[in-house]
C-alpha cells in the first residue's frame, strides 16, 4: 500500500485545530494528503470581529479560509462532500458511508484521520466519523486502512482510555498557527479571545494546540 493520508471532517478548521500539525508532518515527507471536507461550516456562529460576514456571505468566506487553510499545509487535494453543516445526522449514514467507500477505493490510503464517533461533541464531528467507521467496516480487513480519531469529549479518556498516538507538532507551529489563523471568520471574536493568544503564543494555549492526540480505531471484526 503507498502511503497516502486521507482527512475526513465535516466543518472548515476542524483540520487545522485537530490534525494540522500532523498533516504538516506528512506534507514535508512528500506523503500526498486528501482532505474531504463534508460542509462549508455555513451555520458557524462566528463572523468576525469586527463583523464582516453575514449569514448569507459566510460560506462562500469559509470555502476561501478552507482553500487558504489548505494552501498554508500544502493541501492539494481538496474535495467538498456539499453537505448542509449541522445537518449530518439526518443523512442517510450508508449513502454518506457509501460516498466516502468511494474515495478510500479511488486513492487507497494508508492511514485515515476523522473524529472518533460518539467522543466529538458536535452531532456533525460524531456522524462524520460514524461515516468514516462504517465506510472502512465495509472493506475486506486485510485491506482496511488504518483510522486515527480525534476526540475531546470530557469523558472520551474515562472511557477509551488514554490516546495511543500523542504527536508533538512544536517543529510545525508556524504552519499550524497559520493555519488556524486562516479561518478568520471562526478565529476572531470568539474561542475565549483566542487570536489574541495565538498572536502572544499563550503558553497553555500552544501546549494545548501543539500535541495533537489520537486514538486508533479498533474494529470488531
Amino acid at each position: 500500500m503507498n502511503k497516502h493520508l486521507l482527512v475526513i471532517f465535516p466543518h472548515p478548521d476542524d483540520e487545522s485545530f485537530g490534525a494540522s500539525g500532523t498533516i504538516a508532518h506528512y506534507r514535508r515527507e512528500g506523503i500526498p494528503v486528501t482532505y474531504v471536507c463534508a460542509t462549508l461550516g455555513e451555520m458557524g456562529r462566528g463572523m468576525g470581529n469586527p463583523p464582516f460576514a453575514n449569514r448569507e456571505t459566510l460560506p462562500q468566506i469559509r470555502k476561501k479560509e478552507l482553500e487558504e487553510a489548505c494552501r498554508v499545509l500544502d493541501i492539494q487535494d481538496l474535495r467538498l462532500l456539499g453537505l448542509r453543516d449541522k445537518t449530518l445526522e439526518f443523512e442517510d449514514l450508508d449513502e454518506l458511508a457509501d460516498r466516502i467507500g468511494a474515495i478510500i477505493q479511488e486513492i487507497d490510503p494508508h492511514l485515515i484521520m476523522t473524529f472518533y464517533p460518539g467522543y466529538s461533541v458536535h452531532p456533525d464531528h460524531d456522524t462524520c466519523g460514524a461515516a468514516v467507521i462504517r465506510a472502512v467496516e465495509k472493506m475486506p480487513a486485510d485491506k482496511r486502512p488504518t483510522v486515527h480519531c480525534v476526540a475531546f469529549s470530557k469523558n472520551c479518556v474515562d472511557e477509551l482510555g488514554k490516546a495511543d498516538v500523542v504527536r508533538d507538532v512544536s517543529d510545525v507551529e508556524d504552519k499550524k498557527v497559520a493555519a488556524i489563523k486562516a479561518h478568520r471568520s471562526q478565529v476572531e471574536g470568539y474561542r475565549g479571545g483566542l487570536k489574541e493568544k495565538l498572536d502572544n503564543k499563550d503558553p497553555e494555549t500552544m501546549r494545548w494546540l501543539l500535541k495533537e492526540r489520537f486514538w486508533t480505531y479498533r474494529f470488531d471484526r
